[in-house]
């Protein structure tokens, strides 16, 4: 079996919000770069990649061009591949457009090579278990009035989840008392027996996350974790932080590759370690993301894209939960759907996705 071609496109998919029916942006678009790599004998691998903002036409291009230097190569060799890549383009890595566009090429290998064996790609992963949680997330955003989040939170709970992600690093004029507010309403609204998360997108400084975080410890909130409170790759920021709080910290989504996840685990940055499979550079780096947090006695949980990371979450043996974001779900015939919080493993061989190509006519840019 072969590499023969391969076909990318770009879709923008709709802002909106199934989850609980409030958009922050209803009328922005998320573009999507999709990936379709066929072998001589027929069988076709799916990927995505996006972040890509302005620049996705250079997303796509990237991929491009790396596809078309693998054609004729074995798509089970997939760390050969992965070698191949970074050494063609190296000198324009190790993060950015190069590993997202790997990214999208590691995914639809790892999709060949389930298709070919006839397994799901989370058994062809190691099988970690039959279901995973997963939490609800994107329907509490900060950019909703305080009204809107509310009623969605308590939309939430009507429908059944248990877990769901908040977010706090307010817009405009806010102060820490605001901040608890959104907090202690959001909290009401799920009722006592939700995990609840919390995002902060990088918003405060270590100051004031530990501020903040206490203040919200001490409201009686009861998050189930903080998360990237402060910048990325200020690893002893974040340790300052983790060290200062009871509630878990997470953090991780914004990291690109392997390396920077060994910084932030020497560095003790977090609890609970988040890995996003497009800027981790694809299935492959993700596992071994996993398994270094995994000797560090850490959970992993993942970052988008439920539909793939429902695989990867539940296949390693520190899996926590799976983020339910819903922002590709028009790309696909079907996907995963919670029950009592929880997602069965996919049944299909490889991915288990198949694009729908309805949707993709009406969204292709």
């Amino acid at each position: 079996m072969k590499i023969a071609s391969l076909q990318t496109d770009i879709v923008l998919l709709p802002n909106d919000e199934p989850l609980a029916g409030f958009s922050e942006n209803p009328n922005a678009k998320n573009p999507i770069v999709t990936l379709r790599l066929r072998t001589d004998d027929g069988v076709e691998g799916l990927g995505v990649a996006y972040f890509g903002g302005a620049i996705t036409k250079t997303l796509r291009h990237a991929i491009d061009e790396l596809g078309a230097l693998i054609v004729g190569d074995d798509p089970l060799s997939v760390e050969g591949i992965a070698a191949k890549l970074r050494a063609a383009a190296g000198s324009a890595g190790p993060a950015g457009i190069l590993t997202m566009a790997m990214s999208a090429i590691d995914v639809a290998l790892w999709d060949i090579k389930g298709k070919a064996l006839n397994l799901p790609l989370w058994k062809l992963l190691g099988g970690g278990r039959d279901k995973i949680a997963t939490y609800a997330s994107g329907a509490l955003r900060r950019g909703l009035k305080l009204e809107e989040a509310v009623t969605a939170a308590g939309r939430l709970r009507e429908k059944g989840h248990r877990q769901t992600k908040m977010q706090l690093g307010l817009p405009g004029v806010t102060s820490p008392s605001r901040e608890v507010e959104q907090a202690k309403l959001i909290r009401e609204a799920c009722g006592p027996d939700m995990d609840l998360m919390c995002d902060i997108n990088q918003r405060w400084r270590p100051e004031q996350a530990i501020d903040i975080g206490r203040r919200v410890e001490d409201a009686g909130v009861g998050l189930f974790w903080l998360e990237d409170v402060t910048a990325h790759d200020d690893y002893a920021g974040l340790a300052r932080v983790t060290a200062a709080l009871a509630t878990p910290v997470a953090g991780g989504e914004y990291l690109y590759g392997i390396v920077p996840f060994r910084h932030m685990l020497e560095h003790r940055s977090v609890n609970i370690v988040m890995i996003d499979q497009v800027r981790s550079g694809g299935i492959t780096p993700w596992l071994k993301i996993a398994g270094m947090a995994e000797a560090f006695n850490l959970p992993v949980v993942s970052h988008g894209v439920p539909e793939i990371h429902v695989h990867l979450v539940g296949a390693v043996p520190n899996g926590l939960t799976v983020e339910y974001m819903p922002r590709l779900f028009h790309l696909w015939e079907t996907v995963p759907e919670p029950k009592n919080g929880l997602l069965d493993m996919p049944a299909g061989p490889g991915l288990g996705l198949k694009f729908d190509e309805t949707a993709f006519r009406k969204y292709r840019a």
